[in-house]
């Protein structure tokens, strides 16, 4: 695998203005009422800056205009007393217009953090974020401990119902940022917070660590599947299940395989000895589109690469080389993608 080439600055800066319009981190294209609201302050501030910017533009072209002049040597200063005084009158007033232009801005910018983190509800469906390097830990807490869903990178939530989003930090300083739904949220060490999202439109909508949190924060993506009712309890009952007894000599040996290796040591499946907590909880892990967090495909191949060799894939993650026989591989494989 050739190692992906650095992008530059300009780049980077270029592909992050586009990215607003075409790519995948859209805020400009908001799925639910927080979004909305920071969308409009969006558009707000822009169309004030573009004014600003024209009439700046247009001020300079006109003045150079007017003291256009073919003089081969500098002409003398002249004394103009009443053009000063217009100069500094226009100048007053625009340093005027400017400061209240600027309170202005503050003012919509107070009243659209309140409306945004103004989103209340009576019964909202709760979960925990927990950031980890470089992954999300997600949680459907319950008062029973067997009524608790733990996945990783996928968010499942209904159609335009609020949930709220507790969130924490098991290592660094991370932050939560779906464009396309709010905002971003630090995740500080040692400390929990909390805000409302809610989704109008059923759709995938993809997120991104928004701080710095080492080597592999480009690669700690996450999704929020938004879906109908229906399909969400559906999903919500399967994700309750213990991990089914594989039904096929090959995913039975991918089982043993699981359950005598590294992986055991590592990571839960719900309904099998394994239990650690250190990686995600995989009990469910073919049903998920990504893996790594939303780095590979979960597909048979990106599965094989992802276990023989991860420091190659993602170089600095807490996940060891495997190194398995073919036939051990292919049916760990099958046995993970059982995993549904």
């Amino acid at each position: 695998m050739n190692p992906i080439p650095p992008i530059s600055g300009l780049g980077s800066a270029v592909a992050l203005f586009l990215a607003q319009f075409t790519g995948e981190h859209n805020s400009l294209h908001p799925a639910g009422p927080q979004a909305s609201d920071i969308e409009w302050l969006y558009w707000v501030i822009f169309w004030i800056i573009f004014v600003a910017f024209i009439l700046m533009i247009t001020g300079f072209a006109r003045a150079a205009a007017r003291n256009r002049t073919q003089a081969a040597e500098m002409l003398p200063i002249m004394s103009d007393p009443e053009g000063d005084r217009r100069a500094t009158w226009a100048v007053s007033s625009a340093v005027a217009i400017t400061v209240l232009t600027l309170f202005a801005v503050l003012f919509m910018s107070v009243i659209t953090g309140k409306k945004v983190e103004g989103r209340t509800s009576t019964n909202p469906i709760t979960i925990q974020i927990t950031g980890h390097q470089w992954w999300w830990e997600v949680q459907y807490p319950s008062p029973q401990a067997d009524q608790t869903i733990t996945t990783a990178n996928e968010i499942h939530i209904p159609v335009g119902r609020p949930v709220v989003i507790l969130t924490s930090s098991a290592d660094v300083i991370h932050s939560f940022w779906a464009p396309s739904v709010n905002g971003k949220r630090d995740l500080l060490p040692g400390y929990s917070s909390a805000f409302w999202i809610q989704i109008d439109k059923p759709g995938t909508y993809p997120g991104r660590c928004a701080e710095f949190c080492g080597l592999q924060h480009a690669h700690m993506g996450f999704s929020i599947i938004a879906e109908d009712d229906n399909t969400f309890k559906q999903w919500e009952q399967q994700q309750l299940k213990p991990a089914a007894d594989p039904a096929d000599p090959e995913a039975a040996h991918g089982k043993q395989v699981f359950a005598t290796h590294a992986c055991i040591m590592c990571h839960t499946i719900r309904g099998t000895d394994a239990g650690s907590r250190m990686g995600p909880d995989l009990t469910h892990l073919g049903s998920r589109q990504m893996i790594a967090a939303e780095t590979l495909p979960n597909t048979r191949g990106a599965l094989a690469g992802w276990i023989i060799d991860p420091q190659r894939i993602k170089p600095g993650n807490h996940m060891a080389p495997n190194l398995l026989e073919p036939d051990d591989l292919q049916a760990l494989i099958t046995y993970l993608q059982t995993l549904q």
